[in-house]
């Protein structure tokens, strides 16, 4: 007989129709799946039920209006299969309801879908007379990961069709570590098989081709834990555009196609596989370095490619973390995992009154008190004579620093090799632009281009992470403002890329380091996203992140243009959940 709570999910953000029953006294267990995890211990297998109806486009993308249209027909089905199951399974008493609780999408998504599925949960719990839950969806991806691995206090990595962005907890909430800068990775990888002429979805697709290709140079695009598909989608769709006709005609076969004076769909298909997945792993990489987590769980429908799940394990396995990815059910779009959190929100208390459950299709993950759990916050733990950063192992040899770009496994060797390459030259120069500027930077003492190895004076007592302060944090503000006036960013402007404190011989400074992602521009949006970058640093690794936020402005403001802090209120203006 089952003791514990019983709720009935319904999503509905975009293109599928789901209902889900849970019922967290069934729990049981399995082991860990070949290939997913690091480790084979047993962990939660969720006892759920779903039932999903899923839009499928006729041609292109998703249009709102079909999946709307969709969402009306399909969701009164699905809800009535899953209630019918409930009724089914329930063993109480005969006037009882069969749920104790209906839980719903609010967002992010498509304003008329969410509308719909809303309406529906509210009548479900009208007539049931059971409370109403309202979830983040892609918060929602995030716990089911946390739920099914049994990790303690992972990041996440949420890789969803609009949506891409790594999440920590800290403070009651699931802070934004790093996100998309334009558009989802789905989204991203559908406009490219768009142009190619393949229906939707377009991930399957670039996955199966991917299979025949080989590897061709496509940008890459990393500014600190953000990264951008823009240019990389660009470069791909003129790559293809030249090619036969012949080639659009599947993508799937196997048989590599016959380029007419363009790169065959096969070769691009699998270099978007490795540099788009590079980018996410890379980033993942850099968010388990910022908050000292060794646990990265992985969430939304692209996590169902076989190569971004190789890529994430292989990076984890180097680094020493855990790494878990749930079932595909529990991937792509799903009611399971919005009645799992609604159950433990449910059982936090943290319910709707009707007149508060409209739906909002810009609901980020990190405006939602996060109620149901205790601890498990990301520790920010350092290490002492060794650092294995995101990229980098930083070793401590006297008063020289020794920092060597270790080969990455996960990523392809034409691109690993030529970003080693790049990053190290870089970084060099810019640390020694940056001093010549009046930017306090470590003296860079020794380039090995050969082996990615460079070697710098020890500066600084500790990172500026374990060590905040108003007046460090406006010492920030205020190089950024001077690296830009000298017309270059930094890249990678993290509390973890910046050193503070007076070793022997020294004055109590603040420097700046780790230049390996930096570059030469003179774009005011460049400059915008540097100050990000830094901005969003602040807010996953600070306490009391507001005051900081002010004085690192301020100290911007005091050596920069204002016109900069102007274009980085446009970036943090921008809708980064909106389904295209």
């Amino acid at each position: 007989m089952s003791s514990g709570v019983r709720v009935l999910g319904i999503e509905g953000t975009a293109w599928a129709a789901s209902a889900a029953v849970y019922d967290s006294g069934l729990e049981g267990a399995c082991e860990a799946a070949s290939g997913s995890d690091t480790d084979a211990r047993a962990r939660p297998r969720p006892d759920v039920f779903i039932e999903t109806d899923a839009y499928q486009p006729e041609s292109g993308g998703i249009h709102p209006r079909e999946a709307a249209e969709h969402m009306h027909n399909a969701v009164p089905r699905v809800v009535e299969t899953a209630l019918a199951h409930a009724r089914e399974t329930h063993d109480g008493p005969a006037d009882e309801p069969p749920i104790d609780a209906v839980a719903f999408s609010r967002g992010p998504g498509l304003g008329p879908c969410l509308r719909i599925v809303a309406t529906a949960a509210r009548a479900l719990s009208q007539a049931l007379e059971v409370p109403l839950v309202g979830v983040n969806h892609m918060v929602a991806h995030l716990e089911i990961g946390r739920h099914t691995s049994g990790f303690d206090s992972p990041v996440c990595l949420n890789a969803s069709g609009a949506n891409a962005h790594l999440l920590a907890y800290r403070n009651g909430r699931y802070r934004v570590l790093g996100e998309t800068m334009d558009t989802g990775v789905g989204n991203a990888l559908d406009k490219f098989t768009r142009h190619v002429g393949w229906s939707h979805p377009g991930g399957p697709k670039v996955e199966a081709a991917a299979e025949a290709g080989e590897y061709v140079d496509l940008p890459y695009v990393v500014k600190g834990m953000d990264f951008s598909f823009s240019g990389i989608m660009s470069a791909a769709k003129q790559a293809y555009d030249g090619v036969s006709a012949s080639q659009t005609s599947g993508g799937s076969s196997g048989e590599r196609s016959e380029p007419d004076g363009g790169v065959p769909v096969e070769d691009i298909c699998f270099s978007l596989q490795e540099n788009v997945f590079g980018m996410l792993t890379e980033v993942a990489e850099r968010a388990l370095s910022l908050t000292g987590s060794d646990e990265l769980v992985l969430g939304g429908g692209v996590g169902q490619n076989a190569r971004l799940r190789e890529m994430l394990a292989e990076m984890c396995d180097q680094r020493g973390a855990q790494f878990h990815a749930p079932e595909p059910r529990f991937l792509r779009d799903n009611a399971g995992m919005i009645a799992v959190l609604g159950a433990k929100m449910y059982a936090a208390g943290d319910t709707l009154a009707l007149e508060d459950s409209r739906v909002d299709p810009d609901f980020r993950p990190d405006q939602v008190p996060v109620t149901w759990r205790d601890g498990g916050e990301v520790t920010f733990e350092r290490e002492n004579d060794e650092i294995r950063g995101a990229e980098a192992l930083v070793t401590f040899e006297d008063d020289r620093v020794i920092k060597r770009r270790l080969p990455k496994r996960y990523r392809h060797p034409d691109l690993d090799d030529r970003l080693r390459r790049e990053r190290t030259t870089l970084e060099a120069r810019l640390t020694s632009l940056a001093r010549r500027a009046g930017v306090p930077t470590p003296v860079v003492v020794d380039v090995d281009l050969r082996e990615a190895t460079l070697e710098f004076e020890s500066v600084g007592e500790s990172d500026l992470r374990d060590a905040l302060s108003s007046d460090r944090v406006r010492d920030v503000g205020a190089h950024l403002a001077t690296i830009h006036r000298a017309g270059f960013v930094h890249g990678d402007p993290t509390t973890r890329n910046v050193r503070v404190g007076a070793r022997q011989h020294e004055t109590d400074r603040t420097y700046l380091i780790d230049f390996g992602l930096g570059y030469h521009t003179d774009h005011l949006e460049d400059y915008a996203m540097d100050l990000h970058v830094f901005d969003q640093s602040l807010v996953g690794t600070a306490d009391d992140p507001e005051p900081l936020r002010e004085a690192f402005r301020d100290g911007y403001r005091e050596a920069g243009e204002e016109r900069v802090l102007e274009r980085l209120r446009d970036v943090e203006g921008r809708g980064r959940y909106v389904s295209e």
